[in-house]
């Protein structure tokens, strides 16, 4: 097994580059694996809600893992997100994710039952029984309806194969709160979602983050946690009011519920790190949208380039 201490730093949740037929466009993933690694992220992190995982195929989900593992040929770690309304679904998603040679599975609670903590402590530990790789705990209540609270992760993190929780709630203090429950378990992996809130989660205790902007800039999300490794905070404040225009200017682009998905997506066309196709029900943006996010990309490019001068 991996131990935990082999997950920190900067984890992009990988997009999944598309073909407009929906299939896997493996030219543009091999590439996008490169630049993620040539910028110098500490992982990748695959079919999580960036990935557009709930839309894909399960043949896509299966070619995406396997041709992640065989181009990363284990330089980084690989997370491979198994959440699915369906418990089978999720351990056979696990298993081609230990065969390939991925090095741990993320999943946040299925999303369709109504269910509460007694029932979601009881999904994890089965599903960690069953899973061969180290789990993570994913806290995505925007999207599933409900809550990990933090008392069931502590209570979870008792089981040997729950290693850690990426905290996508946006709340900081519910991240403080996770961070004062596990100060005795410095093992168990704390990562924060929003990018907006990244450097204060690091300050607070947080191994990471698992940040949508690093697909496009990874070099901008890893030099803050380095910065902030070496103490050096006034770079760490410079690194994240950068990433704060960014996300102001690419992931609140229009009026839609996914701007988040189309600005980042829309904006990695532009540079050649994927088409911009979506699997259904997102749809791209149109082409007097894609002209002014065009032309916020290009301030965005110009701020983090000063960022680093």
């Amino acid at each position: 097994m991996t131990p935990s201490t082999a997950f920190r730093g900067i984890i992009p949740p990988m997009i999944t580059p598309l073909n407009s037929d929906f299939s896997l466009d493996i030219g543009h993933t091999e590439s996008l694996i490169e630049h993620l690694i040539d910028g110098g992220v500490h992982g990748i992190f695959i079919l999580g809600t960036t990935g557009e995982f709930a839309g894909l195929s399960s043949a896509v989900k299966r070619d995406l893992i396997q041709i992640t593992c065989q181009q990363v040929k284990s330089r980084i770690p690989i997370l491979v997100g198994v959440t699915d309304c369906s418990f089978t679904e999720s351990v056979d998603l696990a298993a081609i994710a230990h065969r390939s040679g991925a090095e741990a599975v993320v999943a946040a609670p299925p999303f369709y039952m109504n269910i509460g903590q007694e029932e979601l402590i009881n999904y994890y530990q089965k599903l960690a029984d069953f899973v061969e790789l180290p789990l993570f705990l994913y806290d995505m209540p925007s999207h599933v309806k409900v809550s990990i609270e933090v008392e069931t992760a502590v209570k979870l993190s008792k089981h040997p194969n729950i290693i850690g929780i990426k905290d996508s709630s946006g709340k900081i203090e519910n991240f403080q709160a996770l961070c004062e429950a596990f100060k005795q378990q410095p093992e168990f992996k704390i990562f924060v979602g929003p990018e907006e809130i990244l450097a204060e989660t690091l300050k607070i205790g947080g191994d990471g983050g698992v940040t949508g902007g690093a697909n496009l800039f990874p070099k901008l999300y890893v030099a803050l946690y380095e910065a902030f490794q070496k103490k050096e905070f006034d770079a760490v404040k410079k690194f994240q009011e950068t990433i704060l225009f960014l996300s102001q200017n690419l992931y609140q682009h229009g009026t839609y519920q996914s701007n988040y998905l189309k600005g980042l997506k829309a904006a990695m066309s532009f540079e050649g790190l994927c088409e911009d196709n979506f699997a259904p029900p997102l749809f791209p943006y149109s082409l007097s949208e894609k002209s002014i996010l065009s032309s916020k990309l290009l301030q965005v490019k110009e701020r983090v380039r000063q960022s680093f001068s």
